[in-house]
């Protein structure tokens, strides 16, 4: 499988032939301003809340690719009153087969509202079972003892966990959230796009070097293989 990092917490995955982006944002954002977002495609797009940081371009890339938007009951209500007819409603706990592989929405500990205000359902995360891997996509979320049953429960293989502080998880959570959740391959989201959540990039790294586990953080627009 291909992922391909656009900035902040999106992610484009190239899973059993299909398409899947998560929590587009990037045309706002300065730092992915080499991006051309009409470029990229979808077969689907997973959104784990409606914050304009990881739905900015949704609207856009849905009508454009015509993706099946995966979200909660609220986010898809939202996008009917936008134009955007294709989407599936989910809600905490739930799990559904797609075309890509299995995804189960899990707790996020964050807030969510959309961009006029009205109000987003409750934050997610989701675990996603394709290529005969485990993945663990946190969403925006604070350090929560939810993670220790979710180690139990599934044998992840990688996690993506927002390390930015001050708005979600910061280095110290996320090495303990990698602990709870027993997987040891962490690619990091959701720092350095806002004077907010700036870090010390070389530092996170070895903060988790030192606890034992591999963080990987990507340049904007690169592409690696799992």
């Amino acid at each position: 499988m291909k992922i391909t990092y656009y900035g902040q917490s999106c992610f484009l995955f190239e899973w059993q032939g299909k398409n899947v982006l998560i929590d587009p944002f990037i045309s706002p954002n300065k730092l992915a301003s080499h991006i051309n977002v009409d470029e990229i495609p979808a077969d689907f797009i997973l959104v784990s809340h409606g914050h304009e940081d990881h739905v900015a371009d949704l609207v856009s890339v849905a009508k454009r690719t015509g993706a099946q938007v995966i979200s909660s009951y609220e986010i898809i209500q939202w996008l009917g009153k936008q134009g955007v007819s294709n989407g599936y409603p989910m809600n905490l706990g739930g799990a559904k087969d797609f075309d890509f592989g299995w995804v189960k929405m899990m707790f996020a500990a964050h807030s969510s509202s959309l961009p006029d205000g009205s109000y987003g359902g409750t934050a997610a995360g989701f675990i996603i079972k394709t290529e005969g891997k485990t993945l663990y996509y946190s969403g925006d979320t604070a350090l929560i003892a939810d993670m220790k049953l979710t180690g139990e429960l599934f044998q992840i293989d990688q996690c993506f966990f927002p390390i930015g502080d001050n708005f979600t998880m910061g280095v110290e959570d996320a090495i303990l959230a990698s602990k709870f959740v027993k997987c040891n391959d962490i690619i990091g989201m959701h720092f350095d796009t806002f004077p907010y959540i700036e870090i010390n990039k070389e530092e996170a790294v070895m903060k988790f070097k030192e606890a034992g586990l591999n963080l990987r953080l990507l340049e904007i627009g690169e592409t690696i293989e799992l």
